[in-house]
Protein backbone atom coordinates (compact mmCIF):
# COMPACT_ATOMS: atom_id res chain seq x y z
CA UNK A 1 0.00 0.00 0.00
CA UNK A 2 1.10 3.23 -0.65
CA UNK A 3 1.92 5.94 1.79
CA UNK A 4 0.95 9.41 0.45
CA UNK A 5 3.17 10.96 3.14
CA UNK A 6 6.18 9.16 1.68
CA UNK A 7 5.45 10.18 -1.51
CA UNK A 8 4.95 13.89 -0.03
CA UNK A 9 8.65 13.72 1.27
CA UNK A 10 9.99 12.88 -1.91
CA UNK A 11 7.96 15.16 -3.84
CA UNK A 12 8.86 18.33 -1.42
CA UNK A 13 13.00 17.25 -1.29
CA UNK A 14 13.31 16.70 -5.31
CA UNK A 15 11.22 19.85 -5.83
CA UNK A 16 13.64 22.17 -3.29
CA UNK A 17 16.38 20.20 -5.59
CA UNK A 18 14.88 21.71 -8.48
CA UNK A 19 14.45 25.44 -7.71
CA UNK A 20 17.81 25.42 -6.10
CA UNK A 21 19.79 25.09 -9.28
CA UNK A 22 18.93 28.55 -11.25
CA UNK A 23 20.49 27.69 -13.97
CA UNK A 24 18.15 24.58 -15.17
CA UNK A 25 15.16 26.71 -13.34
CA UNK A 26 15.87 29.98 -15.86
CA UNK A 27 16.35 27.65 -18.39
CA UNK A 28 13.69 25.83 -18.29
CA UNK A 29 11.50 29.41 -19.04
CA UNK A 30 14.03 31.17 -21.59
CA UNK A 31 14.40 28.02 -23.85
CA UNK A 32 10.67 27.58 -25.46
CA UNK A 33 9.95 31.71 -24.87
CA UNK A 34 12.65 32.01 -27.24
CA UNK A 35 12.04 29.69 -29.32
CA UNK A 36 8.28 30.77 -29.87
CA UNK A 37 9.58 34.19 -30.36
CA UNK A 38 12.03 33.59 -32.90
CA UNK A 39 9.88 31.63 -34.96
CA UNK A 40 6.82 34.17 -34.40
CA UNK A 41 9.36 36.87 -35.53
CA UNK A 42 10.75 34.66 -38.69
CA UNK A 43 7.23 33.42 -40.13
CA UNK A 44 4.85 36.60 -39.17
CA UNK A 45 1.85 34.35 -39.22
CA UNK A 46 2.59 32.80 -42.34
CA UNK A 47 2.17 29.41 -42.91
CA UNK A 48 5.44 27.90 -44.86
CA UNK A 49 3.72 24.47 -46.20
CA UNK A 50 3.11 23.21 -50.05
CA UNK A 51 0.01 23.30 -51.43
CA UNK A 52 -2.42 20.55 -50.80
CA UNK A 53 -5.46 19.42 -52.37
CA UNK A 54 -7.70 16.79 -51.64
CA UNK A 55 -9.38 14.75 -54.37
CA UNK A 56 -12.55 12.44 -53.14
CA UNK A 57 -13.61 9.29 -53.56
CA UNK A 58 -10.77 7.82 -53.50
CA UNK A 59 -10.41 4.17 -52.24
CA UNK A 60 -6.77 3.81 -51.67
CA UNK A 61 -3.75 6.05 -50.03
CA UNK A 62 -3.14 7.19 -53.38
CA UNK A 63 -4.69 9.51 -55.76
CA UNK A 64 -5.73 7.28 -58.71
CA UNK A 65 -5.93 10.28 -61.80
CA UNK A 66 -6.76 8.30 -64.23
CA UNK A 67 -10.37 7.95 -62.91
CA UNK A 68 -10.49 11.85 -62.73
CA UNK A 69 -10.97 14.87 -64.71
CA UNK A 70 -7.77 16.65 -63.80
CA UNK A 71 -5.71 17.80 -66.13
CA UNK A 72 -2.42 16.22 -66.29
CA UNK A 73 -0.32 19.34 -66.52
CA UNK A 74 -1.42 20.48 -63.36
CA UNK A 75 -1.01 16.87 -62.03
CA UNK A 76 2.56 17.03 -62.27
CA UNK A 77 2.71 20.62 -60.59
CA UNK A 78 5.89 20.27 -58.06
CA UNK A 79 4.05 23.01 -55.42
CA UNK A 80 0.94 20.77 -55.28
CA UNK A 81 0.75 17.72 -53.25
CA UNK A 82 -2.38 15.58 -54.21
CA UNK A 83 -4.09 13.65 -51.01
CA UNK A 84 -6.65 10.75 -51.51
CA UNK A 85 -9.61 11.69 -49.39
CA UNK A 86 -12.94 9.09 -48.68
CA UNK A 87 -15.81 11.10 -49.00
CA UNK A 88 -16.58 14.80 -49.43
CA UNK A 89 -17.71 14.64 -45.75
CA UNK A 90 -14.18 13.99 -45.10
CA UNK A 91 -12.39 16.67 -47.50
CA UNK A 92 -14.87 19.77 -45.92
CA UNK A 93 -13.78 18.33 -42.19
CA UNK A 94 -10.15 19.08 -43.17
CA UNK A 95 -10.61 21.93 -45.50
CA UNK A 96 -12.58 24.00 -42.82
CA UNK A 97 -9.15 23.37 -40.43
CA UNK A 98 -6.99 23.77 -42.78
CA UNK A 99 -5.60 20.68 -43.40
CA UNK A 100 -5.85 21.29 -47.03
CA UNK A 101 -5.96 24.38 -49.20
CA UNK A 102 -8.24 23.10 -51.84
CA UNK A 103 -10.70 20.30 -51.96
CA UNK A 104 -11.34 18.74 -55.76
CA UNK A 105 -14.51 16.41 -56.54
CA UNK A 106 -12.26 13.75 -58.64
CA UNK A 107 -15.12 11.98 -60.66
CA UNK A 108 -14.73 12.10 -63.84
CA UNK A 109 -16.41 14.05 -66.13
CA UNK A 110 -17.39 16.97 -62.86
CA UNK A 111 -15.43 20.58 -62.28
CA UNK A 112 -16.77 20.91 -58.74
CA UNK A 113 -14.14 21.98 -55.74
CA UNK A 114 -14.32 23.62 -52.22
CA UNK A 115 -12.33 26.17 -51.22
CA UNK A 116 -11.96 27.90 -47.46
CA UNK A 117 -12.62 32.08 -47.80
CA UNK A 118 -10.67 32.36 -44.52
CA UNK A 119 -7.34 30.43 -46.45
CA UNK A 120 -4.66 32.81 -48.05
CA UNK A 121 -3.77 29.94 -49.53
CA UNK A 122 -6.75 28.36 -50.36
CA UNK A 123 -7.05 31.77 -52.74
CA UNK A 124 -3.58 30.73 -54.45
CA UNK A 125 -3.78 27.32 -55.28
CA UNK A 126 -7.83 27.91 -56.29
CA UNK A 127 -6.06 30.59 -59.05
CA UNK A 128 -4.01 27.58 -59.71
CA UNK A 129 -6.28 24.95 -60.41
CA UNK A 130 -8.41 27.45 -62.66
CA UNK A 131 -5.77 28.10 -64.98
CA UNK A 132 -5.03 24.55 -65.56
CA UNK A 133 -8.30 24.59 -66.44
CA UNK A 134 -8.20 26.98 -69.08
CA UNK A 135 -9.79 27.95 -71.75
CA UNK A 136 -12.13 25.37 -72.12
CA UNK A 137 -13.16 23.80 -68.78
CA UNK A 138 -12.73 26.54 -66.57
CA UNK A 139 -16.50 28.45 -67.22
CA UNK A 140 -17.89 25.05 -65.86
CA UNK A 141 -16.17 24.22 -62.81
CA UNK A 142 -18.70 25.31 -59.94
CA UNK A 143 -16.76 26.77 -57.08
CA UNK A 144 -18.30 26.14 -53.18
CA UNK A 145 -16.92 27.88 -50.08
CA UNK A 146 -16.16 26.86 -46.87
CA UNK A 147 -16.39 28.59 -43.26
CA UNK A 148 -13.38 28.60 -41.61
CA UNK A 149 -11.46 30.65 -39.52
CA UNK A 150 -7.82 32.10 -40.11
CA UNK A 151 -5.44 30.10 -39.26
CA UNK A 152 -1.83 31.84 -38.05
CA UNK A 153 1.32 29.95 -37.97
CA UNK A 154 2.11 30.74 -34.68
CA UNK A 155 -1.32 29.31 -33.48
CA UNK A 156 -0.49 25.76 -35.12
CA UNK A 157 2.94 26.21 -34.01
CA UNK A 158 3.08 26.90 -30.47
CA UNK A 159 1.22 23.69 -28.89
CA UNK A 160 3.99 21.59 -31.19
CA UNK A 161 6.92 23.63 -29.38
CA UNK A 162 5.32 23.31 -26.22
CA UNK A 163 5.50 19.62 -26.13
CA UNK A 164 8.63 19.68 -27.49
CA UNK A 165 10.19 20.98 -24.26
CA UNK A 166 7.61 19.33 -22.28
CA UNK A 167 9.17 15.86 -24.01
CA UNK A 168 13.11 17.09 -23.21
CA UNK A 169 12.16 18.07 -19.46
CA UNK A 170 10.21 15.53 -18.87
CA UNK A 171 11.96 12.45 -20.09
CA UNK A 172 15.46 14.09 -18.95
CA UNK A 173 14.06 15.55 -15.68
CA UNK A 174 13.37 11.93 -14.28
CA UNK A 175 15.54 9.31 -16.26
CA UNK A 176 18.64 10.45 -16.11
CA UNK A 177 17.79 12.25 -12.48
CA UNK A 178 17.15 8.42 -11.22
CA UNK A 179 20.47 7.11 -12.88
CA UNK A 180 22.12 9.69 -11.18
CA UNK A 181 20.72 9.31 -8.03
CA UNK A 182 21.57 5.58 -8.37
CA UNK A 183 25.23 6.33 -9.18
CA UNK A 184 25.96 7.97 -6.30
CA UNK A 185 24.58 6.12 -3.97
CA UNK A 186 21.56 8.06 -3.41
CA UNK A 187 19.13 4.87 -3.77
CA UNK A 188 20.96 2.83 -2.14
CA UNK A 189 20.51 4.82 0.70
CA UNK A 190 16.56 5.61 0.34
CA UNK A 191 16.45 1.39 0.04
CA UNK A 192 16.90 1.37 4.03
CA UNK A 193 13.88 3.36 4.67
CA UNK A 194 10.54 2.07 4.40
CA UNK A 195 9.67 3.74 0.85
CA UNK A 196 9.15 1.54 -1.63
CA UNK A 197 9.69 1.47 -5.84
CA UNK A 198 6.10 2.89 -6.49
CA UNK A 199 6.05 5.46 -4.00
CA UNK A 200 9.60 7.25 -4.83
CA UNK A 201 8.42 6.74 -8.57
CA UNK A 202 5.57 8.35 -8.05
CA UNK A 203 7.18 11.60 -6.02
CA UNK A 204 9.19 12.01 -9.03
CA UNK A 205 6.66 12.12 -11.42
CA UNK A 206 4.54 14.47 -9.55
CA UNK A 207 7.46 16.48 -8.86
CA UNK A 208 8.12 16.65 -12.08
CA UNK A 209 4.38 17.27 -13.67
CA UNK A 210 4.14 19.97 -11.43
CA UNK A 211 7.36 21.99 -12.51
CA UNK A 212 6.68 21.37 -15.97
CA UNK A 213 2.76 22.52 -15.66
CA UNK A 214 3.99 25.82 -13.77
CA UNK A 215 6.38 26.50 -16.44
CA UNK A 216 4.23 26.11 -19.34
CA UNK A 217 1.58 28.08 -17.14
CA UNK A 218 4.06 30.79 -17.19
CA UNK A 219 5.75 30.87 -20.61
CA UNK A 220 1.58 30.25 -22.34
CA UNK A 221 0.67 33.45 -20.25
CA UNK A 222 3.70 35.60 -21.23
CA UNK A 223 3.55 34.37 -24.79
CA UNK A 224 -0.11 35.43 -25.05
CA UNK A 225 0.55 38.73 -24.34
CA UNK A 226 2.70 39.09 -27.26
CA UNK A 227 1.09 37.24 -30.05
CA UNK A 228 -2.51 37.11 -28.69
CA UNK A 229 -3.08 33.33 -29.74
CA UNK A 230 -6.32 32.30 -30.75
CA UNK A 231 -7.80 29.48 -28.12
CA UNK A 232 -10.89 28.06 -29.67
CA UNK A 233 -12.01 26.04 -26.98
CA UNK A 234 -11.46 26.02 -23.54
CA UNK A 235 -7.78 27.21 -21.42
CA UNK A 236 -8.52 24.67 -18.65
CA UNK A 237 -9.16 21.93 -21.20
CA UNK A 238 -5.91 22.57 -23.25
CA UNK A 239 -3.99 23.11 -20.28
CA UNK A 240 -5.15 19.09 -19.09
CA UNK A 241 -4.30 17.62 -22.16
CA UNK A 242 -0.48 19.13 -21.42
CA UNK A 243 -1.06 17.78 -17.78
CA UNK A 244 -2.07 14.08 -19.06
CA UNK A 245 1.54 14.54 -22.23
CA UNK A 246 3.19 15.83 -19.31
CA UNK A 247 2.38 12.29 -16.92
CA UNK A 248 2.88 9.99 -20.12
CA UNK A 249 6.05 11.43 -20.65
CA UNK A 250 7.71 11.23 -17.54
CA UNK A 251 6.52 7.64 -16.96
CA UNK A 252 8.54 6.80 -20.22
CA UNK A 253 11.37 8.70 -18.43
CA UNK A 254 11.64 6.58 -15.43
CA UNK A 255 10.71 3.04 -17.08
CA UNK A 256 13.73 3.93 -19.45
CA UNK A 257 15.98 4.80 -15.90
CA UNK A 258 14.15 2.08 -13.67
CA UNK A 259 17.45 -0.47 -13.78
CA UNK A 260 20.14 2.20 -15.73
CA UNK A 261 23.25 2.39 -14.18
CA UNK A 262 25.15 4.71 -16.56
CA UNK A 263 24.60 8.12 -17.38
CA UNK A 264 26.05 7.83 -21.15
CA UNK A 265 23.53 5.07 -21.78
CA UNK A 266 20.19 6.21 -20.70
CA UNK A 267 20.86 9.96 -22.24
CA UNK A 268 21.44 7.41 -25.87
CA UNK A 269 18.31 5.36 -24.69
CA UNK A 270 16.32 9.04 -23.86
CA UNK A 271 17.40 10.68 -27.78
CA UNK A 272 16.51 7.32 -28.90
CA UNK A 273 13.13 7.76 -27.89
CA UNK A 274 12.55 11.55 -28.12
CA UNK A 275 14.12 12.58 -31.61
CA UNK A 276 11.27 10.12 -33.20
CA UNK A 277 8.93 11.91 -31.74
CA UNK A 278 10.07 15.16 -32.95
CA UNK A 279 10.01 14.19 -36.16
CA UNK A 280 7.11 12.37 -36.12
CA UNK A 281 4.45 13.87 -33.96
CA UNK A 282 4.07 16.44 -35.85
CA UNK A 283 5.44 18.96 -33.74
CA UNK A 284 7.14 21.08 -36.67
CA UNK A 285 5.01 20.29 -39.54
CA UNK A 286 1.50 18.05 -40.49
CA UNK A 287 2.05 14.49 -41.65
CA UNK A 288 -0.81 15.66 -44.22
CA UNK A 289 0.15 13.62 -47.44
CA UNK A 290 2.58 11.79 -45.46
CA UNK A 291 3.02 7.78 -46.31
CA UNK A 292 0.55 5.79 -44.28
CA UNK A 293 3.04 4.16 -42.57
CA UNK A 294 4.37 7.09 -41.27
CA UNK A 295 1.28 8.30 -40.35
CA UNK A 296 0.36 5.01 -38.33
CA UNK A 297 4.14 4.71 -36.80
CA UNK A 298 3.76 8.42 -35.37
CA UNK A 299 0.07 7.12 -33.51
CA UNK A 300 2.26 4.92 -31.55
CA UNK A 301 4.28 7.84 -29.92
CA UNK A 302 2.61 9.37 -27.04
CA UNK A 303 3.67 12.90 -27.98
CA UNK A 304 1.77 12.76 -31.02
CA UNK A 305 -1.91 12.29 -28.87
CA UNK A 306 -0.74 15.19 -26.76
CA UNK A 307 -0.33 17.49 -29.55
CA UNK A 308 -3.15 15.95 -31.73
CA UNK A 309 -5.56 16.64 -28.56
CA UNK A 310 -4.18 19.82 -27.81
CA UNK A 311 -4.70 21.48 -31.03
CA UNK A 312 -7.62 20.32 -31.50
CA UNK A 313 -8.57 21.88 -28.71
CA UNK A 314 -7.23 25.27 -29.30
CA UNK A 315 -7.57 25.68 -32.69
CA UNK A 316 -11.30 23.54 -33.51
CA UNK A 317 -12.54 24.31 -30.05
CA UNK A 318 -13.01 20.36 -29.36
CA UNK A 319 -14.49 19.24 -25.88
CA UNK A 320 -13.55 16.48 -23.47
CA UNK A 321 -15.79 14.13 -25.52
CA UNK A 322 -13.82 14.96 -28.93
CA UNK A 323 -10.28 14.02 -27.42
CA UNK A 324 -11.70 11.31 -25.52
CA UNK A 325 -9.68 8.85 -27.50
CA UNK A 326 -6.36 10.48 -27.38
CA UNK A 327 -6.93 11.19 -23.02
CA UNK A 328 -7.47 7.50 -22.48
CA UNK A 329 -4.68 6.39 -24.50
CA UNK A 330 -2.38 9.35 -22.44
CA UNK A 331 -3.65 7.57 -18.99
CA UNK A 332 -3.17 4.29 -20.48
CA UNK A 333 0.57 4.84 -20.94
CA UNK A 334 0.88 6.83 -17.52
CA UNK A 335 -0.20 3.55 -16.04
CA UNK A 336 1.43 1.39 -17.85
CA UNK A 337 5.36 2.02 -17.95
CA UNK A 338 4.92 3.53 -14.67
CA UNK A 339 3.63 0.26 -13.28
CA UNK A 340 6.54 -1.92 -14.97
CA UNK A 341 8.82 0.83 -14.43
CA UNK A 342 7.94 0.13 -10.64
CA UNK A 343 8.29 -3.53 -11.15
CA UNK A 344 11.71 -3.64 -12.58
CA UNK A 345 12.76 -0.77 -10.43
CA UNK A 346 16.85 -0.96 -8.87
CA UNK A 347 17.94 0.65 -6.35
CA UNK A 348 21.38 0.40 -6.55
CA UNK A 349 24.21 -0.25 -9.63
Amino acid sequence: MASLQRIWVIFRARNKEFFRDRAAFGWNFAFPFLIILGFGIIFSGENIQRYKIGVFPQAGTRVVFEETSIPDHFQTDPAVDFIALASLEEGLQKISQHKIDLLIDGTAGDRRYWVNDASPKGRIVEQLYQAALMPRDSQNARRYSVDGTRARYIDWFFPGIMAMNMMFSALWGVGYVVVRYRKNGALKRLKATPLNAFEYLSAQMLSRIFLLMFTFSVVWFGSDLIFNFRMQGSLLLFLFTFFLGGLSLCSIGLFLAARGTSEEFTSGALNFISWPMMFLSEVWFSLEGAPEWVQQLSWVLPLTHLLKAARKVMNEGATLIDIQLECGLMILTTSLFLILAARIFSWVE
